[in-house]
Parts: structure tokens; C-alpha cells; sequence
């Protein structure tokens, strides 16, 4: 049985969207790109899924040893290798990797510094990220608010949110808390990392065929640019540097 901190699913009503905002380009019967799933890259260290405080915390040497290369902030690559790491664990099936969450928060955020904000130890980031509005312009999504503005700061449209770009309706459905500071924040990059390991892995099922690893990044965001995208990140780290 799933914790409730790694999953809380049912269904799912809206995907995240592309912080500068993508163009829903995919048509069903589109073929998969070359090179789909991207490496998985090094292993992450087996660690105790459960332990009190911040779990992530972990996974601070193997995480420093490789962020200064991969141009990825210690505190973010920790939180995508233990969202990994619990995926693994809790959903062995899934075959989700730390490279594939690493691509999807640079491409979202740059690790959840977009615009000068800063990842602090405990994952929080600051100051809050937020997507364009979805009002149907430039290709996006129009999504009418879905959460009173509580979570997005719209009380009439939705925006994406976080390092990880959740939208309200999605991070109600699987937001999880990952650091165990008994909040559930978007604006958290453990939170933000293994609320998206949940819903990559109940989209896509077992991420490392290359179907099911195309319909996650699909209904993370939907268009093949930004599958391509993710990739190419994805790759690159697994390679040990940024693109």
C-alpha cells in the first residue's frame, strides 16, 4: 500500500503546464522520438524512505558530489533523487528516474531558481514561482480558477505553480508533503519532486518503455517539444553535464 506522502491519486483533471507556456502540439498516432526514456544515470544510494525529518537530507553526499557539474543546486538534485528513490521503493514497476524529474524542473524552472528565486535547505523556495495566466493565449491552456486563488494568487484564472509548475486542480490531487514539515507546498522542490514522481508514474506506468514514458511526459505537458526537451536534459545529466 502506497504511503499517503508518495501518492494521492484518484483521477486526474488537468495536466501542469510549461511555465512560458507550451502549445498543445501532439495528435494521437504521433510516432516516439529517438532516444526515449532518457538514461537513467547514476544510482541513487538506498536510503530509508521513511525517516523523520527532512528524508532527502540522505542523500547530501551523493547529491554534492554531482550537482556542481550538473549545474543543478545540491538541495534540488537531492529531492529529485529521493523522489526517485521512493518511487523505486514504493512503485519498483514504474521505472521512474532522478534524470527525467531533473529535466522536467529545469525545463519548468531551473531547478526552481527562474527569475533569481532560491532553493533554501529545506527545499522551500523563494520567492514563489508562478507560471503566465491560462487564459487561452499563446497556446496555452484556458483554465478558469479552480482554487479562490489560495495556491496560484488568481482568484480568476489558474497559473502554474512551483519548481515543478503544478496548476491547483493537479497539486489537490497529488500533492504530497515529501520534507515532513506537515505542509503540502508546490513552492517546496521535495514536495514539488515527489508529487511529480506520483503522477508521472500513474500516467505513464512503467516509464521505462518508451510508450509509457512518453504518455507521462504527455500528460505533464502536452507536446512533443517539450518530451524532446526534457530528453535532451535528461540526457545530458545522465552523461554527467548540462546541455
Amino acid at each position: 500500500m502506497l504511503p499517503v506522502r508518495w501518492l494521492r491519486v484518484v483521477v486526474v483533471i488537468c495536466a501542469t503546464v510549461l511555465l512560458m507556456a507550451s502549445s498543445c502540439s501532439w495528435q494521437v498516432g504521433t510516432p516516439i522520438p529517438e532516444g526515449v526514456p532518457p538514461p537513467a544515470g547514476d544510482p541513487v544510494p538506498e536510503i530509508d524512505t521513511h525517516a523523520k525529518g527532512r528524508p532527502a537530507d540522505q542523500l547530501h553526499e551523493w547529491a554534492a558530489k554531482r550537482a556542481p557539474a550538473l549545474g543543478i543546486p545540491v538541495t534540488a538534485l537531492e529531492a529529485y533523487a529521493y523522489a526517485a528513490r521512493v518511487a523505486q521503493v514504493e512503485n519498483p514497476k514504474c521505472n521512474l528516474s532522478w534524470t527525467t524529474l531533473a529535466g522536467i524542473g529545469m525545463v519548468e524552472s531551473h531547478h526552481g531558481t527562474y527569475r533569481g528565486a532560491v532553493v533554501a535547505p529545506d527545499g522551500d523556495v523563494t520567492p514563489p514561482i508562478r507560471g503566465v495566466r491560462l487564459d487561452g493565449s499563446s497556446g496555452n491552456m484556458q483554465i478558469p480558477d479552480t482554487d479562490g486563488g489560495k495556491l496560484d494568487g488568481d482568484s480568476t484564472l489558474d497559473r502554474a505553480m512551483g519548481p515543478m509548475q503544478f496548476i491547483p486542480e493537479t497539486w489537490r490531487l497529488y500533492g504530497v508533503d515529501a520534507n515532513n514539515d506537515g505542509v503540502i507546498s508546490p513552492d517546496n522542490i521535495d514536495d514539488a519532486a515527489l508529487s511529480a514522481a506520483g503522477y508521472l508514474c500513474w500516467r505513464g506506468k512503467d516509464l521505462a518503455k518508451p510508450r509509457g514514458w512518453m504518455d507521462a511526459l504527455r500528460a505533464y505537458n502536452l507536446s512533443d517539444q517539450y518530451a524532446r526537451t526534457v530528453r535532451d536534459w535528461a540526457t545530458a545529466y545522465a552523461d554527467g553535464h548540462p546541455l
